[in-house]
């Protein structure tokens, strides 16, 4: 039986028929791949199984009885998800029916981020197309994390199904006939303040918005989760003052996009629209300024900025121009020395966000961890924990 392991998950690939002439092979050939590889979680894929009888759905059930819980099932094709249906194995399993299968060859670019492109299917809908390491389960959060923002009366793009695009993972949305918010302010200069008043009042939206418990993950779980991945960096000591930092953040139930700039915002009929959702949180929303702080005002001073005016769709000159418009008009501070002030408060909880980065994956990050770790964690973070402790709970 062929098997692929990724990262904790050892995908096990059932083929053909699994019926009682060879259900007992492909039961001891299962046992033995799961004993070989201890500690793992195990999955199927589905996507070479033309059917499946009562037989081998004992041999599942055995799986699922051994996991201790729903069993993840991938690429079921529409004839084996019947049987597994019909059976009731589809409230005993984790069943993913088989994506359909998108084409992008000839459609337009109109988009290109960290994560993946989005083309232009046809008049009415566009994909977002993944890079090959992005897993299912993640692209789904974003599906269902724009699905939940649309129903809780946040601006956002519709999204529909999960897609396959030859080796990638898609999703398709539908198609705003429109330009990104950062393209627009680059053509048209003389409405920056205009759109700038629009992106304000967009974020404040955002930031009002209460939404039920679990609708999104805890800006706190998801901090804490890449703190504990600093192992390879970091003493226990330091990943133990990591985590009670994280968690002085105040609890909210209001919404965070934690990559709110130009270029993830949409306009439609005159009004803008969230796009690129993967990251929403529910956090305070101070998260989501350290965030846009990052995107407007330290990344386009570096000397390698290129790929935030790609992301952003402006050159850094007006990155900067509207990045800090955009903190006068949703903080009220008009003075430029009081801005300065503010933007060191904010570059403070900056740099506590950059030490983290290393347990996002992010292979860039990874590489240059020990400088992130020495320079920011030990040299800023360490010595200034209380006053970002403090300016978490009143910034």
């Amino acid at each position: 039986m062929k098997s692929s392991l990724d990262q904790n998950t050892l995908t096990l690939f059932l083929e053909g028929r699994i019926d009682s002439a060879n259900s007992a092979q492909t039961e001891q050939e299962i046992f033995d791949l799961i004993r070989q590889n201890p500690g793992c979680t195990p999955a199927f894929d589905a996507r070479d199984l033309a059917y499946i009888s009562s037989a081998g759905l004992r041999v599942l059930m055995k799986v699922r009885r051994q996991a201790g819980s729903p069993v993840p099932v991938y690429n079921v094709s529409p004839e084996v998800y019947e049987i597994l249906e019909v059976t009731g194995f589809t409230d005993l399993l984790d069943v993913h029916k088989r994506l359909r299968s998108v084409s992008v060859e000839g459609c337009e670019r109109i988009g290109q981020g960290g994560n993946g492109s989005v083309y232009r299917l046809d008049e009415d809908t566009i994909v977002k197309v993944y890079k090959p390491w992005m897993q299912l389960k993640d692209i789904q959060r974003e599906r269902d994390f724009a699905r939940t923002a649309f129903v809780n009366g946040i601006p956002s793009v519709i999204a529909y199904d999960v897609v396959q695009v030859q080796d990638c993972l898609g999703v398709v949305f539908e198609m705003l006939k429109s330009d990104t918010l950062g393209h627009a302010m680059a053509k048209n200069p003389e409405k920056l303040e205009e759109y700038v008043d629009k992106y304000v009042a967009l974020a404040k939206q955002l930031h009002s918005t209460h939404v039920p418990e679990g609708s999104f993950t805890p800006i706190q779980d998801v901090m804490n989760a890449r703190v504990e991945k600093l192992d390879p960096w970091c003493s226990r000591e330091e990943i133990d003052l990591l985590h009670t930092i994280v968690d002085s953040i105040p609890r909210a139930d209001t919404v965070t996009h934690n990559d709110l700039h130009p270029g993830n915002i949409m306009i439609q009929d005159g009004e803008l629209v969230l796009i690129d959702m993967p990251e929403l949180t529910m956090g305070p929303p101070v998260c989501d300024m350290t965030s846009i702080y990052r995107d407007m005002i330290a990344a386009p001073a570096t000397s390698s900025s290129q790929s935030v005016e790609s992301s952003v769709g402006m050159p850094k000159e007006l990155i900067v121009k509207t990045g800090n418009m955009f903190f006068q008009k949703y903080t009220g501070i008009g003075e430029t020395a009081q801005l300065q002030e503010y933007y060191k408060k904010l570059g403070l909880l900056f740099a506590f966000n950059v030490v983290m980065i290393p347990g996002a994956g992010s292979e860039r990050a990874m590489i240059m961890a020990d400088d992130i770790m020495n320079r920011l964690l030990r040299g800023v973070v360490v010595p200034n924990q209380d006053a970002i402790r403090h300016l978490y709970r009143v910034l």
